[in-house]
């Protein structure tokens, strides 16, 4: 399926969508942002069906920040830099933070500025050695958006998070691997092969349980400890009913793999 600067294909019970503007190193727009809303929706549409979904990048590049073409012609004082960021950004990126199911950033390239938020949206966060990542607001005078203030510290420290964000300096993908920023690096030829192989493995499991573990971590840094663990009761007791948490009981006993649909 084809939408504005995106491209969406279904391989299974895994959905691939993929930042498609290679002339601009898929720098994100207003129209790749329109062509993402859809494809979530065309996700959305096959909920049933859609157990884990792979990002990334065509061509060389995951996603290399805001396009600025066409900026350089604007009037300082004019114009709310941030207001795209309201309208167009942070729906996509709550709907991110919401989805049904697990996602995996496959990071082939680049992943700059919003690239680099929207990188480290996933659940499991995959990299070719040659990608890197970079706060590059700085380097234009603005500030980091798209959540990246609340991801970067919780994920890196607060000391790496602004020295990544004030210094505006590459961060190779063998350095986010040691610092805990990523959770795979694969050589670059074998990205989408070892990104695809652990999308189906998560697809093939108990996804209303995979859900309910993303939303608890993601709850986790606003929580107190007893919030959290009347959300873990709640999320628990959930889970309890589902037929994957029967499957998976039966399957232990019986010695075993379990087949998990997503029940």
């Amino acid at each position: 399926m084809q939408f504005k600067h995106v491209t969406l294909d279904f391989d299974g019970p895994v959905a691939v969508l993929k930042l498609d503007h290679q002339e601009v190193m898929n720098a994100v727009s207003i129209d790749m942002l329109g062509g993402l809303a859809e494809a979530l929706d065309a996700i959305e549409d096959k909920r049933e069906e859609v157990r884990c979904v792979v990002i990334t990048g065509a061509g060389r590049a995951f996603c290399t920040g805001a396009n600025l073409q066409g900026r350089n012609n604007q009037t300082p004082g004019r114009r709310n830099a941030g207001a795209a960021l309201e309208t167009a950004f942070h729906p996509f990126l709550r709907r991110l933070r919401n989805l049904h199911c697990p996602i995996v950033t496959a990071v082939n390239g680049p992943a700059a500025g919003a690239g680099m938020s929207f990188a480290l949206m996933g659940d499991m966060i995959l990299c070719a050695r040659s990608a890197y990542f970079l706060q590059a607001f700085r380097r234009i005078g603005l500030v980091p958006d798209c959540g990246s203030t609340w991801l970067l510290p919780r994920l890196v420290g607060k000391a790496r998070a602004i020295e990544l964000s004030l210094m505006g300096e590459r961060l190779p993908a063998e350095k986010a691997l040691e610092w805990g920023l990523i959770n795979r690096l694969h050589d670059d030829g074998a990205l989408m092969d070892e990104a695809m192989k652990l999308a189906h493995e998560l697809a093939n499991g108990p996804t209303v349980a995979l859900s309910l573990i993303r939303k608890l971590y993601w709850d986790s840094p606003e929580n107190s400890f007893e919030d959290q663990l009347d959300l873990e009761f709640q999320s628990q007791r959930q889970a309890g009913t589902t037929e994957d948490f029967k499957e998976g009981v039966t399957a232990f006993l019986e010695k075993r793999p379990a087949k998990f649909k997503g029940k």
